[in-house]
């Protein structure tokens, strides 16, 4: 049996989320849009208190989060979202860093393209963006400042808080992509100097195609955002379409298990990376990204003398891991995250991305040591 170490690509659903999600596709049915009879109110209920489950990983109101397909979703409503309003109030300036994911680079590149003007800040060799290197950034005329939460890459945890206390005074709307954190950094994400966050579902035990934007009030005005699809005004006219219920659910009930299983989940999985550091001490790992700033279920790394193609290969059939983001595997280019943190070349062509969850099965390491020692040359 191959055992799943690419948990940071997609997460198992959980037995519970997907029994709720299977419910609602085959028995409460109901449109939350028709609340003519007591099947739309059903399914209207559902989303509610769905809506309110979210709401509270990050300690917002449930009036604030938006269902979106997924993070890259939210994070496109989020950063295009804000450009009218930039080229409005004359403020064309955005403030973000080099290791953030495609979904987030993407849409500021295209604004960068239509007049903005976008500021990358490279992390140091642990893989943390300095907050002075931020604040040295900030403008009059700065819009927004987008940050992970953590990334998906190597795992580190960036210092959203302490941007949250360079912003106090600064107007700038705060947007943090938490694909890899929500429900796992529970603190971090509570702050309300943070306007935007962008979740995704399939990363924390929910299905694929489905997520939320965080949009919190400052005072009583919400960030003012320009919706890039029309049509049906759902989702406070941010999001339109029909509501998938069904999904929203299990989004919901995931989400509270996050919160009401954290302290476990954390547990098993720091228990979990320290197997998997004992395991492949043979090969001499050399991990890229500051331990103390690493979520616990994510490791990123180099074997001495192993191209981690080679590596995939031998471990087939027995473990499953990456060399990098999902959403760019297709690609053989050199990891943007490893370049932007100034890593060796040999250690960016040969690393490997291993991440677990709570409920991974156990490894024969020595198994996995022993197929790559084979590879090494005598």
């Amino acid at each position: 049996m191959t055992v799943y170490l690419d948990a940071n690509a997609t997460t198992p659903v959980d037995k519970r989320v997907a029994d709720v999600v299977l419910a609602y596709l085959t028995e409460e049915y109901g449109n939350a849009g028709s609340r003519t009879h007591e099947i739309g109110h059903a399914a209207q209920t559902a989303v509610a208190r769905a809506r309110r489950q979210v709401a509270a990983v990050v300690d917002c109101s449930d009036d604030e989060v938006i269902f979106t397909s997924g993070a890259t979703e939210a994070n496109n409503i989020a950063l295009l979202g804000l450009a009218p309003e930039g080229q409005r109030s004359e403020r064309r300036h955005i403030v973000t860093t080099a290791i953030e994911h495609k979904a987030v680079l993407e849409p500021l590149d295209r604004l960068a393209h239509s007049g903005f003007e976008v500021d990358l800040v490279k992390p140091d060799r642990s893989g943390r963006v300095s907050p002075d290197e931020i604040a040295s950034k900030l403008r009059k005329d700065t819009l927004a400042v987008s940050i992970m939460a953590a990334n998906n890459e190597t795992g580190v945890i960036q210092p959203v808080l302490e941007v949250c206390s360079l912003l106090a005074d600064h107007p700038a709307y705060l947007h943090v992509d938490a694909a890899q954190a929500f429900g796992k950094l529970l603190p971090d994400l509570r702050h309300h100097r943070i306007d935007l966050i962008s979740v995704s579902g399939h990363k924390v035990f929910a299905p694929k195609g489905i997520g939320a934007l965080v949009t919190r009030k400052r005072g009583f005005r919400r960030p003012p955002l320009t919706p890039l699809l029309v049509g049906g005004g759902q989702e406070r006219g941010l999001r339109p379409g029909t509501l998938p219920v069904a999904l929203i659910v299990g989004l919901g009930l995931a989400s509270e298990l996050a919160v009401s299983e954290h302290a476990e989940r954390q547990q098993a999985c720091i228990a979990y990376k320290n197997e998997v550091l004992a395991g492949l001490t043979p090969l001499g790992p050399q991990i890229h990204g500051d331990p103390e700033h690493t979520l616990p279920h994510v490791v990123n790394l180099s074997l001495p003398g192993l191209d981690s193609e080679a590596v995939m290969v031998a471990w087939r059939g027995l473990l499953a891991v990456s060399n990098g983001s999902a959403c760019t595997s297709a690609s053989y280019e050199p990891s943007h995250v490893l370049t932007a943190m100034s890593l060796p070349e040999d250690n960016i062509r040969s690393a490997l991305r291993l991440s677990w969850t709570h409920m991974t099965e156990s490894v024969e390491w020595a198994e996995a040591v022993s197929r790559l020692q084979d590879l090494l040359p005598l």
